[in-house]
């Protein structure tokens, strides 16, 4: 389980160190995404059969049609809605955690070695760099917080 830091506002303790956790915001997740398409398939198909059975013959091939294209839609949706960033220091390393749809990419960094930077403005994305290798973090923040996001990086690295 994890809990909040005392004086850091984004990192959380948990078994692994201290972490920070990015995700995408999800209106939906997956399984209730799932459920939906279910009724509306249902739905929509029980219309479609309704109108075939009164001699409406192309009502059902145009509805099986739209919902080809609504699950599709849904399937791309639902393949990106667990996106996210973890970074999670212990005691000494850095590790970076991305995943993208469903594809997870991790790469380490001495803590002794890494340096994290906020590039240019707000906008931009935080760079964590060490050991010949570098990262960019930050995609699922607002682009106002990514700066204290940093510092907070900063200062835990630091130890203070």
């Amino acid at each position: 389980m994890s809990e909040s830091v005392c004086g850091y506002r984004f990192a959380t303790v948990s078994d692994c160190g201290m972490e920070w956790r990015l995700r995408r915001n999800c209106s939906i997740a997956p399984a209730q995404l799932a459920a939906l398409y279910a009724s509306l398939c249902a739905v929509s198909l029980g219309v479609a059969g309704f109108f075939w059975t009164h001699g409406a013959s192309l009502v059902l091939p145009f509805a099986a049609i739209e919902l080809v294209a609504v699950g599709a839609a849904f399937l791309v949706y639902a393949r990106h809605a667990a996106d996210g960033e973890r970074v999670c220091l212990m005691p000494r390393t850095l590790v970076v955690e991305q995943e993208t749809g469903g594809r997870l990419v991790r790469r380490e960094f001495a803590r002794n070695q890494v340096r994290v930077e906020a590039r240019g403005g707000a906008p931009d994305l935080i760079e964590v760099r060490g050991g010949g290798q570098a990262v960019q973090i930050g995609r699922y923040l607002r682009a106002d917080l990514r700066p204290s996001l940093a510092r907070e990086i900063r200062q835990a690295l630091r130890g203070a």
